[in-house]
């Protein structure tokens, strides 16, 4: 059985025992989350959608560590100006291991 859910701006699609990263969730290091919002779920090889069928769908998961994703490197720069900016970001991220989908 596999759902796509959706957390923090984005779609995933998951199965159980995967381990996904997303955005920063809250929870320590084996807390168990939960993600209502599932927007499609394939029994089987039966698709399940729509929001009336998906009501009582849900995703659990437990969480495997807290910590930050990879720096993204942000560089301005104009030519002939001797106009350059360095600047570095990292996004907070939790992974999570999927334990359980029910519809």
């Amino acid at each position: 059985m596999e759902a796509v859910i959706a957390t923090g701006g984005k779609q995933y699609r998951v199965t159980t025992g995967q381990v996904i990263a997303v955005e920063r969730l809250a929870g320590d290091k084996g807390a168990t989350v939960e993600f209502a919002s599932v927007l499609l779920v394939n029994k089987d090889g039966e698709i399940i959608a729509g929001a009336d069928r998906l009501a009582k769908a849900r995703v659990a998961g437990e969480v495997v560590r807290q910590g930050r994703a990879r720096k993204v490197r942000i560089v301005k720069f104009k030519r002939r100006k001797n106009y350059r900016r360095h600047r570095g970001h990292r996004q907070a991220a939790t992974t999570v291991r999927i334990t359980k989908i029910e519809v």
